[in-house]
């Protein structure tokens, strides 16, 4: 390979590293092309955490996946940390943010400070050898994680030193990478923090009780997972995940005496409370950002039927929106599974049965399909945030 293909490798690995936006498969990204750039047979990732320790994230290796398959990888993988020392090789080259090319690493020159820990070739008969380590360094050049890449191959199936010219290449592509996990992180973190906010916010608007919280929680991720099994993309599952908490938000202009009832409302107080919908449609108007135009589409057609006999405008089948129509059950499925104010919770095989027997009727049938498609998770997700 001359220079210019070479160059022209690391940009076209730059643009498909800078066009994966989700951390964890921008990770596995990372060093699948860095192994492939360099005949690596195998090789791991390590991230930065507070505390001065790196976390040990990522974990590849051709010769293990061919003889055990790739469940027999994914049980050598388990994720750990430590220090940031310049006595273990990640440690030490995230400490010390250069480049260690080491021909074999059982045989490390006692002048070293650092050692290689066997425990893993042991383990499973693997034989490391030769190892590129290589810093990843955000725009600032602070150490962002260190990749680390094990045995290059040559075409003979033989473990050979990394050739000299992959430290410098190995480096600037570390480089993007610790840019785009930046990045990443940096994303992740706005979008958790603004999901915090969302879910507040619709706390606040709700119930006005301890509850709410878990409540937001479980229906907005049986919404996203309901979405991701009727084939919904990612960015479109993520979307219902953010909206979905907001589908009452016209609480807000719901009076207390109402919401906190403990008995059955009467038809006067019941008209009221359904205006929840209109309101929370009009709190959500007039936005530009896409999120805000979903959340605004749910708030109005929520509690809207399939066969047309919801409310506020009695639309029916595909009138819908979809999005109205997959909140609609990942709510009501929540209301009977929960405890609320005015009544107990059901049994998880009655809730059970009531869908089935709304489906058609209040429910769409494609949707109801997708929920017992993703009742294991969903299962999952009702375990993990059950009230106390």
């Amino acid at each position: 390979m001359d220079e210019k293909q070479k160059l022209d490798e690391l940009i076209n690995i730059g643009i498909a590293i800078a066009s994966e936006k989700k951390l964890g498969k921008l990770l596995d990204k990372i060093v699948e092309e860095a192994r492939r750039f360099t005949a690596a047979d195998a090789g791991s990732l390590y991230l930065k955490e507070e505390g001065e320790v790196i976390r040990f994230v990522v974990s590849q290796n051709d010769t293990l996946r061919k003889r055990y398959g790739m469940s027999g990888e994914k049980d050598n993988f388990l994720s750990f940390t430590m220090p940031i020392s310049r006595e273990n090789i990640a440690g030490y080259v995230a400490a010390s943010g250069t480049i260690l090319n080491l021909e074999d690493a059982y045989e490390i020159p006692s002048t070293y400070p650092f050692r290689f820990n066997k425990s893993f070739d042991e383990k499973t008969t693997y034989r490391s050898k030769s190892m590129l380590v290589v810093p990843m360094l955000d725009a600032d050049r602070e150490t962002v994680g260190v990749i680390q890449l094990i045995n290059s191959i040559d075409e003979n199936g033989e473990a050979i030193p990394f050739k000299k010219e992959y430290e410098k290449l190995t480096f600037s592509l570390a480089s993007q990478a610790g840019v785009a996990v930046r990045m990443a992180q940096l994303r992740e973190e706005l979008q958790s923090s603004s999901l915090e906010m969302i879910e507040r916010l619709s706390v606040a608007a709700e119930f006005r009780d301890e509850d709410t919280a878990m409540h937001i929680k479980r229906m907005s991720s049986y919404s996203a997972i309901i979405a991701k099994n009727m084939g919904f993309s990612e960015d479109q599952v993520e979307k219902i995940l953010f909206t979905a908490p907001m589908h009452d938000i016209g609480k807000l202009g719901v009076p207390d005496s109402i919401l906190l009832k403990p008995g059955k409302l009467t038809d006067d107080e019941f008209g009221e409370m359904k205006k929840h919908t209109i309101y929370g449609a009009k709190i959500l108007d007039g936005s530009k950002h896409n999120f805000i135009k979903m959340a605004e589409v749910i708030a109005i057609s929520h509690h809207e039927k399939w066969n047309g006999m919801g409310y506020p405008n009695g639309l029916s089948g595909e009138e819908i929106p979809i999005e109205g129509r997959i909140v609609a059950l990942a709510d009501v499925f929540d209301a009977l599974s929960s405890k609320r104010c005015y009544k107990p919770s059901f049994p998880l095989e009655k809730v059970l049965e009531i869908i089935k027997k709304d489906t058609g009727t209040h429910f769409d049938p494609g949707v109801t399909d997708a929920f017992f498609k993703g009742f294991e998770e969903i299962m999952q997700v009702y375990d993990k945030y059950k009230e106390v």
